[in-house]
């Protein structure tokens, strides 16, 4: 499969200033950014940033950021699922996932969410994927954010479904460990029959549960 990355970027004035909301942005780009020290989530600022330089390099990786000047504030990750995960099982040629999207605390609250979602789904050949998410309690800034699981989660799910993700039940034991656990997916619109078979053949193991 070819994977066309066709870059947007959109301008929002916000109180700490004009900030850029652009991608999926090239490896050669991203390192010449800053990766603000608020961007903990996953891993120390630095390592984070080698590490989406290098989904940014890979063939189906994209990367979108929101950029205050040269200091990245925000970003979202696409690329295939991990091989240590089950969506990896089956390699889904036109199967992405979203990774990770994580915005520093100073700029939640303001729709940076959202807008990296937007922009990430401007280009048309968005049509032409599948895109999965898993959304796991303990990635959750429930201590940052001062929400429950369950306010996080319906604030998860009313952001993705903003650019057309739906809720997707699974036997997956990641997910089913905790029931604000959850898998979410967007099926573009030039996705075929098939693709959609094998993500469901994905999705359940134990289909005499349900």
């Amino acid at each position: 499969m070819e994977h066309k990355k066709t870059f947007f970027s959109v301008k929002r004035e916000t109180k700490h200033g004009t900030v850029y909301v652009e991608g999926p942005v090239p490896p050669e780009k991203l390192a010449t950014y800053s990766f603000h020290e608020g961007l903990v989530a996953f891993r120390p600022p630095k390592q984070q940033q080698q590490a989406i330089i290098e989904i940014a390099g890979l063939p189906e990786g994209r990367i979108v950021i929101i950029r205050n000047e040269d200091i990245v504030v925000g970003y979202v990750t696409y690329l295939y699922p991990d091989p240590l995960e089950r969506w990896a099982e089956d390699r889904i040629d036109d199967m992405i996932e979203l990774g990770a999207i994580e915005v520093i605390p100073d700029y939640r609250g303001t729709g940076s969410g959202k807008a990296l979602l937007a922009v990430s789904f401007m280009g048309d050949e968005m049509e032409d994927y599948l895109v999965i998410t898993t959304e796991y309690y303990w990635h959750w800034d429930l201590k940052g954010t001062g929400l429950n699981v369950w306010d996080y989660r319906k604030m998860m799910e009313k952001m993705m479904s903003s650019v057309g993700f739906e809720y997707f039940a699974t036997d997956d034991p990641e997910i089913t460990s905790h029931p604000a656990n959850c898998l979410m997916a967007r099926e573009g619109k030039r996705v075929p029959p098939e693709t959609i078979e094998r993500f469901d053949r994905l999705r359940f193991r134990n289909r005499f549960m349900y």
